[in-house]
């Protein structure tokens, strides 16, 4: 057994549904979240890194997961092109009901759009950190998380009074003041 191996064996038995959980909510897909997350775990492990903790892992195949959604996109993209197939943009969830959910409402977004949105609300990365991880300019991240707010704001029909994203978000606590 390679030094590698008990540690890829850790994460998938103590980490999986949570790494799984997570490609879902970048990809909108639960069939090419399992494809993604088994590309990030080749990815991680593939180079034989060691990692000290299993948090290490988790957390490095967690990064992996939006860059690999991206560059499955792009060589789909690739390929679509060579056919001469047009590709079909994803379509809007426009039927809103009242079990609706946010990973339903993110499956209709584009794929850069859902990525920029889950990196932003759900890790809570700046800005310059989303261009930075998915190699676009910031002004584009800008651009995508904006067109997914009005997108969500239509799917979970709520008023879009078009927001500005902070570089921060404000940490709320149930806790009482004093203890």
């Amino acid at each position: 057994m390679a030094h590698w191996e008990p540690m890829l064996e850790q994460v998938m038995r103590e980490r999986a549904v949570k790494l799984l959980a997570y490609a879902a909510m970048v990809t909108g897909n639960d069939a090419e979240a399992h494809d993604v997350l088994q590309d990030a775990l080749v990815k991680c492990f593939s180079k034989r890194r060691t990692f000290d903790h299993v948090n290490a892992a988790e957390a490095y195949v967690r990064r992996a997961i939006p860059t690999v959604y991206i560059d499955r996109i792009r060589h789909r993209r690739t390929r679509d092109k060579a056919d001469q197939r047009a590709s079909q943009p994803e379509s809007l969830v426009t039927a809103v009901d009242d079990q609706i959910d946010i990973q339903r409402a993110l499956a209709g977004l584009a794929p850069r759009v859902r990525t920029c949105m889950v990196l932003r609300f759900y890790d809570d990365m700046t800005v310059a950190q989303i261009a930075h991880t998915l190699g676009l300019a910031e002004g584009t991240v800008k651009r995508y998380l904006s067109d997914g707010a009005s997108a969500l704001a239509q799917v979970l029909g709520v008023p879009d009074a078009g927001f500005s994203y902070p570089e921060t978000v404000p940490v709320i606590s149930n806790r009482k003041e004093g203890r």
